[in-house]
């Protein structure tokens, strides 16, 4: 797992190549805010390919952040990860690595009869409970993601994941009331505090797209400060002191921005933002689609650019999502060296200023 010593030792090499605030605190760890994503690609040699010289690239260039997910390009993500890790001249305790377990994964490629493979593999086994399946494809079961747990690790060829998601749990609520959802999320979390005692997890959280970043009507919201109070109680279930959840993963860019601007959350003084709610209530936020699915790598809103630095439009929208209040990291994808090489260079330029940052809403 990541380490305080190595993660510091890997900032002192690399830290005076980038921006003040380019690298950040993550509990003990401190952690690059530019992180390598896996999500996008097709299930193919090709791609493993490229995602592993991107990923060895990334860490040999001052990136230190992973992210995937066990369903991601059918498992091959993660595993492609695994073996760039291997082949890295960077020690895994320099590196920060998360994944996430929700939706129902295939295995290396789409079976031609999804639904049979979900019936053989997860039903019929007894790892899913045909009750916790919604739309044939996500549970959020305890069992279910204890056995993605592990199969994540053994994917990624490590002992120990450094943050693990419950992946969009918000995707329950097309079938389950938002209390059920909850208690499914507490259940949950009580496993993942067990894991974490035992030393598989060292950090949990949740990943969404929608649910902290809607208005509270919306029927895709849920409540961070409920989810919070949720972790807190699966801790004290699981007889740990203290809980173990620490990150939010949620989208934030130039032209979506939801997460700053819109009060979904009940705060000690009236509703606040997803990302004013997670930095007070001491959360790492790990903000994702940066660059908006591609949409602002040519081109963002001229007043936004105006007040950044950077040499495309690109790197200004990725930092601007660095910017963001109580952002730890901005994810994006790189499939290729190339896509490293420019997001390493945007690195460089300094995150804004609060008051700046501020002004972009005026």
């Amino acid at each position: 797992m990541a380490t305080s010593e190595a993660t510091w030792a890997y900032r002192d090499r690399h830290t005076e190549e980038f921006g003040r605030t380019y690298f950040r605190r993550f509990g003990d760890c401190i952690v690059s805010s530019i992180g390598l994503g896996t999500y996008l690609g097709d299930p193919t040699d090709e791609v493993d390919d490229s995602y592993h010289a991107s990923v060895v690239r990334a860490l040999e260039s001052g990136i230190n952040v992973l992210d995937t997910a066990i369903n991601y390009r059918h498992q091959r993500s993660e595993r492609v990860v695994g073996r760039a890790l291997d082949a890295a001249e960077v020690d895994r305790d320099a590196v920060a690595i998360a994944t996430k377990g929700g939706f129902v994964p295939f295995d290396g490629e789409r079976p031609d009869d999804p639904g049979k493979f979900v019936r053989e593999e997860y039903v019929e086994s007894g790892i899913i409970d045909p009750d916790d399946l919604v739309r044939g494809m996500h549970c959020l079961a305890p069992a279910f993601v204890d056995d993605q747990l592990d199969r994540s690790l053994a994917n990624l060829g490590i002992e120990t994941v450094d943050c693990y998601y419950v992946h969009n749990p918000e995707f329950q609520l097309d079938e389950r009331s938002r209390g059920a959802v909850y208690d499914d999320l507490e259940a949950t979390f009580a496993r993942l505090e067990e894991r974490a005692a035992v030393g598989d997890l060292r950090h949990y959280g949740v990943a969404t797209w929608d649910a902290f970043r809607v208005a509270p009507d919306d029927p895709n919201h849920l409540s961070l400060p409920e989810v919070v109070s949720r972790a807190r109680d699966a801790a004290r279930t699981a007889g740990n002191d203290a809980t173990h959840f620490r990150a939010v993963q949620l989208p934030f860019n130039v032209v979506m921005a939801d997460a700053f601007t819109v009060a979904a959350h009940d705060g000690p003084d009236g509703p606040q933002s997803a990302l004013r709610f997670a930095r007070e209530a001491g959360l790492d936020v790990f903000v994702s689609a940066p660059l908006a699915q591609g949409r602002l790598a040519d081109e963002i809103p001229t007043d936004v650019a105006d007040r950044l630095d950077g040499d495309t439009p690109a790197a200004k929208a990725l930092t601007f999502a660095r910017s963001g209040p109580g952002v730890t990291c901005a994810l994006v994808g790189m499939r290729s060296p190339e896509h490293v090489v420019a997001n390493v260079d945007s690195g460089r330029a300094d995150a804004m200023g609060a008051d700046a940052f501020d002004a972009t809403f005026e």
